[in-house]
């Protein structure tokens, strides 16, 4: 991956991959027409495929196939990456039953839980294990992606056992801005802000 393009590029391409997939029996297509399927503006979807996968033939564009054979492999998605979820509440099951990921060659393979009963009422359909089994699970599997689904009081603590266990990158839903090393990757997801955001949008 080209460290240099701009951390927005790099978040618009799973974007592009998602709807190049939706299209992918097109022998062809175009910046045009991504930028008006996705309504991005044209420059913005020229630079960025450039930057990624340099430039389309002129008239004609990308060959679709190839394009999507490109994008992946700039973000790495051919292969699955592992991760796991720690929180077997609500928003852990629905993050774990969630299908969208491996658009992104991304596997959810285990979510893990300290509550023995939500354990044990799952254990037998679905890969949740006791969180005692963390440290053991992510040296076996080599897991570098964590998320994190549990309250704000316990969510320091799972990031730091995450960190001890080499995950480079980890996705935290807790309410809550956590410490992370430097090398580590984080992204918190404030569900409460972004539907404030959007009520204000509305309101405009």
């Amino acid at each position: 991956m080209n460290l240099s393009v701009s951390k927005a590029t790099l978040g618009r391409i799973p974007q592009y991959l998602a709807y190049l997939k939706t299209v992918k029996d097109k022998k062809t297509i175009s910046a045009t027409f991504i930028a008006k399927a996705l309504s991005f503006g044209e420059v913005q979807v020229r630079k960025d495929l450039s930057a990624a996968c340099g430039n389309g033939k002129p008239k004609v564009g990308y060959i679709t196939k190839d394009l999507i054979s490109c994008l992946e492999d700039y973000v790495n998605v051919k292969t699955d990456c592992p991760a796991v979820i720690v929180g077997a509440g609500k928003l852990g099951l629905a993050l774990y039953g969630y299908k969208g990921f491996s658009l992104y060659g991304i596997q959810i393979v285990a979510l893990f839980d300290k509550n023995t009963q939500v354990v044990s009422e799952h254990s037998s359909s679905k890969n949740i294990y006791d969180v005692s089994e963390f440290d053991l699970f992510c040296y076996r599997n080599d897991i570098k992606v964590g998320i994190i689904a549990v309250p704000e009081t316990e969510a320091q603590k799972v990031c730091d056992m995450m960190v001890k266990n080499n995950i480079t990158a980890i996705w935290s839903f807790a309410p809550i801005d956590l410490k992370v090393p430097k090398s580590v990757a984080y992204k918190r997801e404030d569900l409460a802000l972004s539907l404030a955001h959007l009520t204000t949008l509305r309101q405009d």
